[in-house]
C-alpha cells in the first residue's frame, strides 16, 4: 500500500536541505509519496537585514514565539520564502530526478487561512492585543495536492496562505505542514529542525526525549528554544488523525530517514496528563 509522508523542513540555518532534498528524492516513488513543506526563518532574518527592515517576535504569556507580520515583513517573507527558499529545494530535487513542484497557499488556494482578529501577546516586558498579517488555518485543497502526487509529482509548499477574502497571510509552516499531513490522511508527519528532537533542558542537546506527550488543549509543558509552536503543529495533526508525528534533528545525516527508521522524539497525545515526559536519551 503507498503510504503519504509530509516533511517539514525547518527553517534553522543550520538543516542540511541538500541532505533533506537527497532523503525524499531516494523515498519517492518506493511505495511512498510525499509532501516538503519548508519554513525559512533564517532567510527571512538575513533578508529583513539586508532590506533595513526590523524584525519583532510576538511572545504569549505561556512562552509561545511567533513573527510579528506587518505589511512589509510579509512582503518579506513572501520573497524569502517563494523566491530563494523554495526554487533553490525545487531544483535540488530536479537535479536528483524528481519531478517537483513549487507551490505556496496562494496557488490555486491550496491553504485558506482566516485572519487573526488579535491576539495576547508580550511586547518589551508588557502585555498587548495585537493585530498583524498572519492567520490561523481553516483548509487545506487535499484535491490539488493528491492530484499532483497522482501524477508522480513532489510538492513543495510554503506560506503565505490565502485569507478568506483573497489577500496573503502569514502563517506557522509546522502547522501548515500540520494541516496538510490531515487533509492527506498521511501515516507519518516529519518535523526536522536544528536540534535532536524536543529537549528537556534547550540548553542541552543530551536531555532530547525519546517520547513527548502534550495535552489535547492548552499550552504544552516545553515551549523553551522554539519548540512550542512545533508540539501545538504535532498535536494538530494528532488530533487530525495522522497516527506518528515525529520531531527530529534536520542537522543529521539522512535526516529523513534517521527521523522515520530511529526518531529522536515521538509526540504522542496524553488524555490525563498536560505535562510532556520521555525518556531521556
Amino acid at each position: 500500500m503507498v503510504r503519504t509522508i509530509v516533511v517539514k523542513c525547518g527553517g534553522n540555518a543550520a538543516v542540511n536541505a541538500e541532505e533533506v532534498c537527497r532523503d525524499v528524492a531516494d523515498l519517492h516513488g518506493r511505495e511512498c509519496r510525499i509532501v516538503l513543506v519548508h519554513g525559512g526563518s533564517a532567510e527571512i532574518e538575513r533578508l529583513a537585514g539586508r532590506l533595513g527592515v526590523p524584525t519583532r517576535r510576538n511572545t504569549t504569556a505561556a512562552g509561545i514565539s511567533t513573527r510579528h507580520t506587518d505589511e512589509v515583513m510579509l512582503e518579506v517573507v513572501q520573497l524569502a520564502l517563494a523566491g530563494s527558499i523554495k526554487p533553490r529545494l525545487v531544483t535540488e530535487l530536479i537535479r536528483r530526478g524528481v519531478s517537483a513542484v513549487g507551490l505556496t497557499g496562494l496557488d490555486g488556494g491550496v491553504i485558506r487561512a482566516r485572519r487573526r482578529a488579535g491576539h495576547r501577546a508580550v511586547v518589551d516586558g508588557r502585555r498587548f492585543v495585537v493585530r498583524d498579517h498572519s492567520g490561523r488555518i481553516t483548509g487545506v485543497d487535499g484535491n490539488l495536492l493528491t492530484g499532483l502526487l497522482d501524477l508522480g509529482q513532489v510538492p513543495v509548499l510554503s506560506p503565505p496562505v490565502l485569507s478568506e477574502d483573497g489577500f496573503p497571510l502569514n502563517a506557522d509552516a509546522d502547522r501548515v505542514a500540520a494541516s496538510v499531513a490531515c487533509a492527506l490522511e498521511a501515516e507519518t508527519l516529519v518535523l526536522l529542525t536544528g536540534a535532536p528532537g524536543v529537549l528537556a533542558d534547550p540548553c542541552d542537546e543530551a536531555s532530547v526525549l525519546g517520547t513527548c506527550r502534550v495535552p489535547p488543549t492548552g499550552t504544552p509543558a516545553i515551549t523553551g528554544g522554539g519548540i512550542g509552536m512545533k508540539l501545538i503543529a504535532a498535536r494538530d495533526a494528532l488530533l487530525g488523525g495522522v497516527a506518528n508525528v515525529t520531531i527530529a534533528d534536520g542537522r543529521a545525516h539522512r535526516p529523513v530517514h534517521r527521523a522515520l527508521t530511529a526518531p529522536a522524539t515521538r509526540v504522542l497525545l496524553d488524555q490525563a496528563r498536560p505535562a510532556a515526559t520521555g525518556s531521556t536519551r
